[in-house]
């Protein structure tokens, strides 16, 4: 069914980027966000609360973070499709964004 109700959510993302309640009140908490990110940008998050966990990856290695509805990283993946799969895993409902 087409409903010719207006989403309040559309934005011109050059005037208004979306923001993480925007994200929310599109999935609810069903609906995960899946977007590449540089291994660089999220390493300082890869350790344990100590700082003893040690990861080895390269500076250009692309993962794959999971984001809830509210915009809380609640993953990080190492495949692309591994990330839509383990969402599926748990009935959750990926899709990408970039």
């Amino acid at each position: 069914m087409v409903s010719d109700k207006k989403v309040s959510m559309i934005v011109d993302t050059a005037k208004k980027p979306a923001v993480a309640g925007d994200l929310a009140a599109l999935g609810g908490r069903k609906l995960v966000y899946i977007r590449a990110v540089a291994a660089i940008d999220v390493i300082d998050d890869l350790g344990d609360e100590f700082g003893d966990f040690e990861v080895d990856l390269e500076a250009d290695t692309v993962l794959y973070s999971v984001h809830a509805s509210d915009g809380e990283r609640i993953a990080l993946v190492g495949d692309r499709d591994l990330a839509f799969a383990a969402a599926r895993q748990y009935e959750m409902n990926p899709v990408s964004v970039h």
